[in-house]
This record gives C-alpha cells, structure tokens and sequence, in this order.
C-alpha cells in the first residue's frame, strides 16, 4: 500500500494561443525541455515529466507512490483576465489534463482550474470538469485583492462542498519588491505568508461558520506559516476581539476543518505541524515535478522517528482518501 500524493503540478506539451498581452506559451528546446514564456518573458525551465505520463510513472515507481493529484501549474490561473477569457484559458487546460493522465487513470487523479474571479463560470466550469472525468479543483489563494473570505470565493466552495469535490489552495501571484527579488524570496518566504494569509481568511473572514463542514479543502506547503503562528493568532483573538473577533469561535476551534500537505523538509516542522493540526490532518504532498519539491515523495514522513506506523500510514495513504473521498 503505497503513497498517494496530493500535490503535484503538469505542464501540456503544447497549447493554443491563449488571449491577453503576456498569455503563456511554451518553448520548446528539445523533445525534453522547455521554457514556460509569459509573452517575451523567461518565468521557468520543465522537462518532460511535466506533460509525459510515461516518466511521471516511473518517478512514482521509483519512489513507492501509489498515485497521485495532478493539478495546474498556477501560473495559468489567468485571475486578471475577464471572466470570459479565464473561462476560455480553463477549459483548455483542464481539457488538455485529461490527456496528460489518460494512460493511467486509476494512479493519476486530475484536478481541475477555474475562473475563479467570475463565481457563476468557476461553478459551471467545476461542473463541466467533474462530469468530463476531474476528481477534484486546485484554486489559487487569492483573487488580486480578494481573499478566500470574499463572497464569490465563498459562494463557489459552497458549491464545491455541495458537488463534494475537494478543493487544493496553492499559493500564487507574490509580490515582486526588490526585497523578495533576491534568494527566490517570494518562494522562501513569500508563497508561506500568502498560505498562513489564506488559512487565518477562512477562520477570521467567518468562512468556517458559514459554510458547510462536508467542504474538503486542502492548503499547499504545509499550510505555510500557520501552525507556528497559532499561538499568536489565539492570542490575538482573546487580547484583541475588537479587532480580529470575527469568527464565532476562536481560531483553534476549527483544527480539524481543513489539511495541510506534508511537505515541510524537515523533521520538526513536520512534528510541530501534527501536534498542531493533528495527524489525520496531514496529508503527503511533493509539488513534483519542480525543484523546489520533495524527492523521494514523502521522505520527510518516512524518517521522522516520532511517527509510529499507524500515523506513518495515515498520513501517507489514509488521509488522502478521506480527503479526495
């Protein structure tokens, strides 16, 4: 019984030309490698296990992963684009996923994108997805100024619950500041605030006491900042109700209403984060095929000695199966 993966990325080998003035396309520099171009600018090197199922299956082999979540690169969400061409950008991308997983359906699990800064289309598109053969949505954190607490964002997990699909939130759109420029800071410290951000706007935007509990939703990169930082945000709610008391309860209250990925790298940011979000809340997650990601997948799990194996097999199998139902 192997790992199951929640969080993975694919690029298409190819796609047609997608409208606004720095749509994405792909450079194509040899049978293996490319370069993902937004209009005239360099923003990353894929190989080919970004679209070929073939080597994503041997990558899989070689690391004992059952299956996994195949979900977009963010980078094509395309928020700032009017609804109608985000739609456009959606369909093609998700429809362009089902190819990628095809050879293997029962080991790669797609999940979709929508236009998410339009509730009506993301909905219908969800829709659309779901009875074409996607298991699931990968969202983005925010939409330009709009947090997940923002009405439409509200209004399309309301209807992810009620269509029972679960829902991924990745980080996306840091800012650029000659600060974070340097390092890949808006990887290193970036993409952890804007999840921590993310995770405080479902409890402190009121979104747990709104919305229904059957809502899966899972956060990226280990919830970012946030189990650190519970203990500051509890505090804050008691010493400073005036000002954040905007969830019935405290923010502790709703462990246990959303997952968290496991890929943290390390041994005790990976306890801290069970202690803190529980056990059954911690779900295996890689971000292959990226650089920046976990390989072998779920090594962290794997050698953290303060795991039994009961909790060992929770979080790399069990969890994920409750989560993607």
């Amino acid at each position: 019984m192997g790992i199951i993966d929640v969080h993975t990325h694919y690029v298409p080998r190819s796609w047609p030309a997608l409208p606004g003035q720095d749509a994405p396309w792909l450079r194509v520099e040899s049978a293996s490698d490319a370069m993902i171009m937004m209009g005239t600018r360099e923003f990353r090197r894929v190989q080919a296990n970004c679209w070929d199922a073939s080597l994503r299956l041997a990558d899989m082999d070689a690391d004992g992963v059952d299956a996994q979540v195949v979900s977009p690169t963010p980078a094509f969400f395309s928020y700032g684009l009017p609804s109608g061409e985000a739609a456009e950008v959606a369909r093609i991308f998700n429809d362009l996923a089902l190819e990628i997983v095809a050879p293997a359906p029962d080991r790669l699990i797609p999940f979709c994108q929508v236009p998410l800064q339009d509730p009506d289309e993301a909905c219908r598109e969800l829709e659309r997805c779901v009875a074409g053969g996607h298991r699931g949505v990968e969202i983005g954190n925010h939409v330009g100024d709009l947090d997940l607490d923002s009405e439409g964002v509200v209004t399309f997990l309301q209807h992810a619950a009620s269509l029972d699909v679960p829902v991924f939130v990745h980080p996306w759109d840091m800012a650029s500041t000659p600060r974070n420029d340097r390092w890949m800071a808006q990887w290193l410290t970036g993409m952890p605030a804007e999840t921590h951000l993310s995770v405080l706007a479902l409890i402190l935007g009121g979104v747990f006491d709104r919305i229904d509990s059957s809502l899966r939703i899972c956060f990226a990169h280990g919830g970012g900042s946030f189990a650190f930082w519970l203990g500051r945000t509890e505090n804050a709610w008691h010493q400073r109700h005036d000002v954040i008391g905007t969830s019935e309860f405290p923010p502790s209250h709703y462990l246990g209403r959303f997952y968290v990925d496991s890929v943290v790298f390390d041994e005790r940011a990976l306890r801290l984060l069970v202690e803190t979000v529980g056990v059954d809340r911690v779900v295996v997650g890689s971000d292959y095929p990226y650089p920046l990601g976990e390989r072998p997948v779920g090594s962290v799990v794997t050698k953290s000695a303060f795991l039994d194996d009961a909790q060992r097999s929770l979080i790399s199998r069990d969890n994920a199966l409750r989560f993607l139902g």
